[in-house]
């Protein structure tokens, strides 16, 4: 087999997929990328067991075809030390001794056979399938992916959900702490289902879905998932069980609102933050009309803070704490440049809105207070 390729094209497509290979193998063949040559074309796969990525490349001069395995680390190592220009690769079908050419030297290593290499798991015949831009999916990952649990006594909570209905799809993610959800109502599926997508594969296509354009087409059945994009294709096992049912605990009819610019905020929490205790990062918003102040104290090192910050409040006084990490994190996940903080007392949730959506989309996070005590 040979074939010639470009280092930048290759080095690109190796490292999108390589973030999928873990560094604790069970089975030392996913150590490697998977080549598959066929005509002019070069397909790269790698995986895990759980998820598995595939890539296809252009390549020229084309002779043979065959599949074969590569030490990944070898490759990846070796390809971003090298500038942009032609590979010629030359694979010896008899014993798959791998010689690369580059413009002022060579690389000999020796390949592994490709039969070895795990499939992916097929779908079953009650798969379904939907279809949706790749930025609306990419939209919905990066709206709740920061509120994801790690915590692997309750695998359902550390995915995303996909509640997914025949007008719009709400993409979900929670760690008890924190909920975040994400309505698209420019998704039409005609379809009344759900699953759940694990943090890793959600991450990969948050990863490559930005340097992606048209539709992603979703299959999925009980178990697992094919999330086909224009230059991937992305297999994982979905996390199996029941989600929460998250619209039950987003308090309502909130009467007290603070309307605030987000930066603002935001800047003041960090620097009122230093004063905190640093276990629970615990701020105190001292709320009364037109007036905010947030305060932070530690007794341990008899440190404290307090700052006014400009605002829009409509209520009852009201004194709630809430973690400034959490709160920061929140704030840094939303783009309107004024948000809505809806509360009806200390004891219950927080529902912090963007006051500007973009059309047809609703984000909304829900952020559990901590309790003041003798604060």
């Amino acid at each position: 087999m040979k074939f010639v390729v470009s280092s930048s094209s290759l080095l690109f497509h190796l490292q999108a997929v390589g973030r999928v290979i873990s560094s604790k193998n069970t089975i030392s063949i996913l150590e490697n990328f998977l080549f598959n040559l066929s005509g002019d074309k070069l397909t790269v796969t790698a995986s895990d067991q759980e998820t598995t990525m595939t890539t296809s490349i252009e390549v020229q001069e084309s002779e043979g075809s065959g599949l074969f395995a590569v030490s990944a680390k070898m490759l990846l190592d070796s390809l971003k030390e090298l500038p942009d220009q032609p590979l010629t690769f030359v694979i010896n079908d008899d014993n798959l001794e791998i010689y690369l050419y580059f413009q002022n030297g060579k690389f000999n290593f020796i390949g592994i056979n490709g039969s070895e290499y795990p499939q992916r798991a097929a779908l079953s015949d009650t798969a379904k399938t939907l279809s949706m831009g790749s930025d609306s999916l990419l939209k919905g990952i990066n709206n709740t992916a920061f509120a994801l649990a790690d915590n692997d006594l309750r695998p359902v909570m550390s995915g995303i959900y996909f509640d997914v209905h025949p007008e719009y799809i709400v993409f979900v993610a929670s760690d008890s702490q924190k909920l975040a959800c994400f309505k698209n109502m420019s998704v039409k599926t005609g379809l009344q289902t759900s699953f759940i997508l694990p943090r890793k594969p959600a991450a990969l296509l948050k990863n490559i879905l930005a340097k992606e354009s048209g539709d992603v087409t979703i299959t999925f059945d009980e178990k697992n998932a094919c999330f086909t994009l224009e230059n991937f294709v992305l297999n994982c096992r979905l996390i199996e069980g029941n989600y929460p049912k998250y619209a039950s605990v987003i308090p309502q009819n909130n009467p007290s609102q603070l309307i605030i610019d987000r930066s603002v905020f935001t800047t003041a929490l960090r620097r009122v933050s230093v004063f905190s205790d640093q276990a629970s990062s615990l701020v105190k918003l001292q709320l009364s009309p037109d007036k905010l102040v947030v305060s932070a104290r530690n007794i341990s090192f008899s440190t404290s803070a307090e700052e006014s910050v400009a605002c829009s409040y409509t209520g009852d006084t009201m004194n709630i704490g809430f973690s400034a990490n959490y709160l920061i994190e929140v704030l840094n996940n939303m783009s309107s440049q004024e948000v809505s903080i809806q509360l009806s007392d200390p004891s219950r949730a927080g529902v912090i809105v963007p006051m500007q959506n973009e059309e047809e989309e609703d984000l909304l996070v829900l952020l559990m207070p901590i309790m003041l005590g003798d604060f």
